[in-house]
């Protein structure tokens, strides 16, 4: 049960952080996006920027970011990639990775541009 309990948490955490992107104005154009590489769990567009979103739920928004793994990251970049090549610049287009981490009390804090710093 507590696998089930995680799993939907997760999804809720998702779809939290989806309405929070909407509510700022950058539309979600995708969810739960599958490449060869992995899956990347939110993408979304800020002007013509693409927006590529990993949310990460916990008791705390420390500990949530801590299930971030190194092998994780790779295979979110990677998919992103995958993911570009259907876009009109493909790998020229303007990207940014954000975190979106969600405690126990569904607060939302979200790390813009946190990798490509």
């Amino acid at each position: 049960m507590s696998g089930l309990r995680s799993h939907m948490a997760g999804l809720a955490a998702e779809e939290a952080v989806a309405r929070h992107y909407d509510l700022a104005g950058r539309a979600i154009c995708a969810r739960r996006w599958r490449g060869l590489s992995g899956e990347i769990d939110l993408i979304a567009r800020d002007g013509e920027t693409v927006v590529f979103v990993e949310v990460k739920q916990s008791r705390t928004h420390d500990e949530a970011a801590w299930h971030l793994t190194e092998r994780q990251f790779r295979r979110i970049y990677d998919a992103a990639a995958e993911f570009l090549s259907g876009e009109p610049a493909g790998q020229a287009t303007d990207v940014r990775f954000d975190l979106a981490l969600v405690d126990g009390q569904g607060r939302i804090d979200v790390r813009e541009n946190l990798w490509l710093n």
